[in-house]
């Protein structure tokens, strides 16, 4: 299949601070995410789905991403990241969401 227009995707997320106090660092994690408004961003349980045009997706998650590890080395710390990624999705495929 030939994609000529926006081709759209999922990233399934997992974020592991390696610190004690891991959850803010996630929600904040999220939030960035989820701030970048042309995203559709699904929190569960044990991960966070992203859903939007693949360009805009990797060039947010790329941001985030490092800004999370800049974080993380200026505490003296590291964080590891789990992705999964889904595509291409069809039409709609914003409404999409997996069970946790």
């Amino acid at each position: 299949m030939n994609y000529n227009g926006p081709m759209e995707i999922g990233v399934e997320i997992s974020l592991y601070p390696l610190a004690e106090q891991f959850v803010p660092e996630i929600h904040d994690f999220i939030a960035r995410l989820a701030a970048a408004g042309d995203l559709k961003v699904v929190s569960g349980s044990l991960s966070t789905q992203v859903f939007g045009e693949y360009e805009r997706v990797f060039e947010t998650l790329r941001r985030e991403l490092r800004v999370t590890f800049e974080s993380r080395a200026a505490q003296g710390g590291k964080a590891a990241f789990v992705l999964k990624v889904l595509g291409p999705l069809g039409a709609g495929a914003r409404g999409c969401e997996s069970a946790d």
